[in-house]
């Protein structure tokens, strides 16, 4: 009967998989069906499932099928300017199932008021003018933005997806600010979204007054590249939450609606 079962176990399906553990356990020791268990494990796997069985069953059920991470940079200096303008737009997909990214978009954008950022701006976010000389303009970017999110199924109605950002800033401020400014019409899909530092705070108890660094802090994670780079804090956002998620937080909307 194992040999059966595991020359079967690529087209096995997942869900019987416990019905056969059931059958299977009062006739083998234990170490065998552990050995079962891994095989079938690594034949999923391989045929396409994504994540093992025990990645899977480490996660409680999201809410969301995807969480889409955003953190943007601005045009910035001391003091401060105006009208600021985002000039990286990096997008993470991280599967609402496994908490792995599966996707990435990442773009520069030409600021147009501010054309040239200033040496404060530099040093904050690593961006340098030859980094965003050439590039497209928000207009351009927003509809690429689209194009991306049309390509990875996520304007599908039957698809549940939601911004994630560390603050309010990004969606509540910056983008339907610079949007105003420049008379672009803001997607819905924009305009609700998870704040992952209240999340941080309903999860741990206590509020990140200094953002990402507080909360790797909190739970002993170690900061992944440079901070206030755009890409790099997605990828610190998307480590949080699935820490967060492995201990069984399940996230929820943060955002009001507009």
């Amino acid at each position: 009967m194992i040999a059966l079962l595991h020359t079967g176990a690529a087209n096995f399906p997942p869900n019987l998989l416990s019905r056969s553990r059931q059958a299977v356990s009062p006739l083998f020791p234990a170490g065998v069906l552990e050995g079962f268990r891994s095989i079938v494990s690594r034949k999923l796997a391989s045929h396409g499932f994504g994540a093992s069985m025990a990645a899977m069953s480490s996660f409680p059920p999201q809410r969301y099928h995807y969480f889409l991470v955003l953190d943007f940079e601005a045009t910035c200096d001391k003091p401060q300017i105006h009208p600021q303008e985002i000039i990286e737009f990096p997008i993470l997909k991280l599967n609402g199932r496994t908490m792995e990214i599966e996707s990435t978009f990442h773009m520069y954008v030409q600021p147009v008021v501010h054309p040239q950022l200033t040496p404060f701006c530099t040093e904050l976010t690593g961006i340098i003018q030859g980094m965003v000389d050439g590039q497209p303009s928000l207009q351009q970017v927003l509809e690429r933005v689209d194009e991306w999110m049309a390509k990875e199924g996520l304007l599908d109605p039957s698809v549940k997806s939601i911004f994630v950002t560390c603050g309010d800033w990004d969606l509540k401020v910056m983008l339907p600010g610079q949007c105003q400014y420049l008379g672009l019409p803001v997607a819905d899909y924009f305009k609700q979204w998870i704040n992952l530092k209240k999340a941080y705070s309903f999860a741990m108890g206590s509020w990140p007054k200094n953002g990402l660094l507080d909360m790797n802090k909190g739970l002993n994670l170690q900061h992944i590249g440079r901070p206030h780079s755009g890409i790099d804090d997605c990828k610190n956002i998307a480590n949080i939450m699935k820490t967060l998620a492995h201990r069984g937080f399940i996230f929820k909307q943060t955002s009001k609606p507009f």
